[in-house]
């Protein structure tokens, strides 16, 4: 019989080997150290996550308005652990400030769009990442996101407008029968 999956911290936590909750354990200190007033932390996507309440956001997730809005997340994985700096995802000048001060603490960042993949904390620059959640206050992330999202719907309008346009001019050579 399967067990029922982890829906709190605590069993998400519980749940882990020995090494891996250890290791996602101080990640999570560092990050709760150096939270903003304004932020909460709780579970969600199978993660252990930090976003801004519906109390302060009630718009919540774009893409899921019952969740509330995301700035990190914190996983065990398969093969390694992952950390979600959505902050870092929205804003060029937190990203460019990222990377250059973890290439300073002289280790390897290995990194996609949003997500550091890690084995190990030694793998981390864990004062990077208490920084660059501590540069970003409640009111400053709800402004990179509406920054963020009204980029998105502007892009959005520029490619249909261009498609119309194409088309359009596409009607006008078609020959006439």
């Amino acid at each position: 019989m399967r067990s029922k999956p982890p829906s709190t911290v605590a069993e998400y936590l519980a749940a882990l080997p020995p090494e891996r909750r250890a290791e996602i354990e101080t990640v999570r200190a560092e990050i709760n150290r150096r939270l903003p007033a304004g932020y909460e932390e709780g579970f969600g996507y199978g993660m252990i996550g930090w976003f801004v309440p519906h109390s302060r956001f009630p718009a919540g997730y774009h893409c899921d308005p019952s969740k509330p809005l995301g700035l990190a997340a914190l996983a065990s994985q398969k093969g390694y652990m992952s950390l979600h700096l959505m902050s870092i995802y929205g804003s060029a000048p937190l990203r460019q400030w990222f990377e250059a001060e973890w290439k300073k603490r002289g280790k390897k960042l290995d990194m996609g769009k949003a997500c550091v993949r890690f084995q190990s904390v030694d793998d981390l620059a864990l004062d990077v990442i208490g920084d660059a959640i501590a540069r970003v206050p409640v009111d400053r992330y709800l402004e990179q996101y509406a920054a963020a999202l009204a980029a998105a719907a502007k892009g959005r309008a520029q490619r249909s407008a261009a498609r119309q346009s194409g088309a359009k001019a596409a009607r006008k050579r078609k020959p006439s029968r």
